[in-house]
């Protein structure tokens, strides 16, 4: 790296290649997220059970190889691992408008997608946060990680609004094309920037179970994060199940429109904006430390919105559960993530991320099978509840802790905090 850096990030040519490249596939992420349940649900005609199998696949991979990818990731070069994994993606995702073109679009294909470019976003996500510390002075990582998550944050909520809009002008499979388009663009970000990407020494690499445990350990030792990671895991889970049967619920049990569908969940990227802007001014005004059970408290509400829609204004209803829920989230990602960003070495971060993954996101796919399972057996409504509930569930790690008393975090691993903290850096 050269001595001399911008004050500014944003005058830093590197991480606006780095920056354009994450916001351009999480973008490109979400909006796939979406497109592939619409398509299985309006020239499929998927069940809720194969909508349920839908979504586990687009996210098995950070269950089954979400530990390892963080210790290959530390061994590789992180901007080939960029450059091949938006190429992977852009390839899978391409053949479904062809295979649609061609009248042979089938849901094995669309199963297949979705566990191809599920896979490479794990390796993707794990390798651009592990990238910036070569490219950035420390002094500024902070700030970088903070512009990165706030750009993942914000594409979480609104890529699915995005592609709702979107939705009413063109048809899920041309709406796909272009999302690969996208994904060789984040690759061409990648391709220009200049600083060198160091591979470590192999000859300091140890046995790969070790480096997985060095990053799990740090993750669940912590009195702090291990609250944090069980209240995403959990609420992920329940999530999943809401997202599974969401499409299906709008779609065929509200007989909503896709163009309506598509402002409601317009309604969720306003929310997701929002929550970017407010999350630094809330965090100030509540502390940081209550702002994380603060946010998750406040999103309740809007969860059981989703739901109640069966009784009466259902786009309304949808509307306002996309839009409370998608703020709540962002406002607590971002204060969580600066939080855990701040905490790491920089040479566990490949490994921190890809743990923190494994727990959190690792809980999606058997939330997708669960809620097609639920949804199946119970029907689409009693399954939504179910969801909803098990928000409240999810509150609990972090509403009964040491967070709710704490206006300031720590800055460091062994900064002090109302339990003991192991003060050992791993690796």
């Amino acid at each position: 790296m050269s001595s001399t850096r911008p004050a500014t990030l944003w005058r830093h040519r590197d991480f606006r290649q780095l920056w354009a490249a994450e916001t351009v596939s999480q973008v490109g992420t979400q909006v796939t997220q979406l497109a592939l349940p619409v398509v299985a649900v309006t020239l499929l005609a998927a069940t809720p059970f194969e909508m349920g199998v839908l979504t586990a696949l687009e996210t098995a991979a950070f269950l089954l190889i979400g530990l390892p990818a963080g210790a290959w990731v530390d061994r590789w070069r992180r901007r080939r691992v960029l450059v091949a994994n938006d190429l992977v993606r852009a390839v899978a995702l391409a053949s479904l408008p062809l295979a649609w073109a061609l009248r042979a679009l089938s849901l094995p294909q669309l199963f297949a997608v979705a566990a191809i470019t599920g896979t490479a976003t794990v390796f993707f996500d794990v390798a651009y946060q592990s990238y910036l510390p070569a490219l950035v002075d420390k002094t500024q990582i902070v700030d970088g990680n903070g512009k990165l998550e706030t750009s993942r944050a914000v594409a979480q909520v609104a890529g699915p609004g995005l592609t709702g809009v979107l939705l009413r002008v063109v048809s899920a499979p041309v709406l796909i094309a272009v999302d690969a388009v996208s994904f060789l663009a984040s690759a061409l970000f990648i391709g220009r920037i200049r600083t060198a990407d160091v591979v470590p020494d192999r000859a300091a690499r140890r046995p790969l179970r070790v480096e997985i445990a060095e990053g799990l350990s740090f993750v669940v030792r912590h009195p702090l994060l291990r609250r944090i990671v069980a209240c995403t895991g959990t609420s992920n889970l329940f999530s999943s199940i809401t997202y599974t049967l969401l499409v299906l619920y709008a779609l065929r049990t509200l007989h909503l429109s896709q163009s309506t569908l598509g402002l409601v969940l317009s309604a969720g990227a306003v929310g997701g904006l929002l929550g970017a802007v407010t999350a630094a001014p809330f965090a100030r005004l509540v502390g940081e430390g209550r702002a994380i059970p603060l946010s998750v408290l406040l999103l309740l509400p809007f969860a059981a919105c989703a739901p109640l829609a069966v009784l009466a204004a259902p786009a309304v209803l949808l509307a306002a559960s996309s839009f409370g829920f998608s703020w709540g989230s962002v406002v607590y990602n971002i204060t969580q993530v600066s939080f855990r960003q701040r905490l790491c070495p920089p040479l566990l971060l490949g490994r921190m991320n890809a743990s923190v993954r494994f727990l959190v996101f690792g809980t999606m796919p058997l939330g997708g099978l669960l809620g097609g399972v639920l949804g199946s057996w119970l029907g689409i409504v009693p399954a939504l509840w179910i969801g909803a509930a098990g928000q409240v569930i999810a509150a609990l790690p972090v509403t009964l802790s040491p967070l709710v008393g704490m206006r300031d975090l720590p800055d460091e691993l062994d900064a002090t905090t109302p339990e003991p903290v192991v003060t050992e850096r791993a690796g």
